[in-house]
């Protein structure tokens, strides 16, 4: 069964959801919402990796995360934590979660990979090359399905020296990540490439501009929230097709629909 993680952004400035659940008791109250409507883990994320996003300090981002964590773990909720900091990451895992979720698999952060094999918590992967703040400037592939895969390959290598095992590690393609447009869709129509990796496959195409541009006929409208939860539901479901373990989403149960009747059509 594919798992389905849900978001909860605890940041004022995330391109989809941000300022919603600053407060711990919205953020908590949401999570175990978003826990009822079917989510399997809950992705809690307290700095910004949006397009042009900068860098906060580790200490801002503790004192957003943390609390939430400690209330959602202690109500037997799984929990993951989405942060580019060892430091943040080693926090979290003591306050309850299982799995640290980074984007930059390793890269931000040269303690990461260390503090991840400590904690014994699981790792997910993201393919990532550079910051938010210019990570266009590095979409350049020639066939960028088969790069995605060659650099995550590398990031499995290092994550492996570091001493964690590879039933504790995820791979994330980084859809939107230093990626534009049409090269999204690439990797998705490649997911194979990835799948063959060998670890859990974890896709994340919530509400990204990507799938707004696929559906904007008019370039000067607006694509509306439910239209981008459509789009991400049907992305799902292709997803549990293509042999992904796991969906990043924000409208959970739009996309636990979409999975079911995606799994009714495999049988």
């Amino acid at each position: 069964m594919t798992a389905i993680w849900g978001i909860l952004n605890v940041t004022p400035d995330s391109f989809s959801d941000g300022g919603r659940y600053l407060d711990v008791e919205h953020a908590v109250a949401h999570g175990l919402l978003l826990r009822e409507q079917g989510a399997t883990i809950l992705d809690i994320g307290g700095e910004s990796t949006r397009p042009g996003a900068e860098r906060i300090g580790a200490d801002v981002e503790q004192q957003r995360v943390i609390p939430v964590i400690e209330r959602l773990a202690e109500s037997g909720v799984p929990v993951s934590i989405d942060t580019l900091n060892a430091a943040t990451a080693a926090a979290a895992v003591h306050a309850g979660a299982r799995i640290v979720n980074d984007v930059s698999g390793g890269l931000a952060d040269p303690e990461m990979r260390a503090v991840v094999a400590e904690s014994g918590a699981d790792f997910a992967i993201g393919h990532w090359r550079g910051p938010s703040a210019d990570m266009y400037a590095h979409a350049d592939y020639r066939r960028v399905a088969r790069e995605v895969a060659g650099e995550l390959q590398e990031r499995i290598g290092e994550a492996a020296a570091a001493g964690i095992a590879p039933s504790r590690l995820i791979v994330d393609p980084g859809i939107g990540f230093a990626k534009a447009g049409a090269q999204n869709w690439d990797v998705l129509r490649g997911l194979d490439e990835i799948v063959a990796l060998g670890p859990r496959v974890l896709i994340g195409t919530s509400r990204k501009r990507f799938l707004a541009e696929t559906l904007q006929a008019d370039a000067e409208a607006s694509v509306s929230e439910a239209r981008r939860d459509l789009a991400t539901a049907v992305t799902s479901a292709l997803a549990l097709r293509a042999g992904v373990w796991a969906v990043r989403v924000h409208d959970v149960a739009a996309t636990r629909d979409a999975l079911a009747i995606a799994h009714a059509w495999e049988g």
